[in-house]
């Protein structure tokens, strides 16, 4: 079982940045790839971006290359989403993820945090 935590979400002016955080609880963090999604109201849960349990593979969404940066902190059990750059577009309640196994280019997540607003202004 993993708890996860999101905080960190905001109003920001396009052109902004915001750093986004989730802290888990449960098994062991490292053992965990952790990734972010994002909704929209209506609409269906898109994929951001994803990292393996020890950090070195990453995979981000095409709309969000090079502003976005997934990194986490095994240490602190913590996944961190720094987003750059940001577009209206990018409004959306931010949603962290876990699963156990499998890799960073899958989206079979089975444990959810509460999601945390993020909304950019024009």
């Amino acid at each position: 079982q993993v708890q996860l935590v999101e905080s960190g979400g905001g109003l920001v002016q396009a052109g902004g940045s915001l750093r986004l955080s989730c802290a888990a609880s449960g098994r062991t963090f490292s053992n965990v790839v952790m990734g972010w999604f994002r909704q929209t109201s209506g609409k269906e849960r898109w994929f951001v971006a994803a990292i393996s349990g020890s950090g070195r593979s990453t995979n981000y969404a095409d709309s969000v290359k090079d502003r976005f940066t997934i990194a986490r902190d095994n240490a602190k059990n913590t996944v961190y989403l720094q987003m750059n750059s940001l577009k209206p577009e990018d409004t959306a309640v931010y949603y962290c993820a876990a699963k156990f196994g499998g890799t960073v280019t899958t989206y079979d997540y089975r444990y959810w945090g509460q999601g945390t607003q993020v909304t950019v202004s024009s």
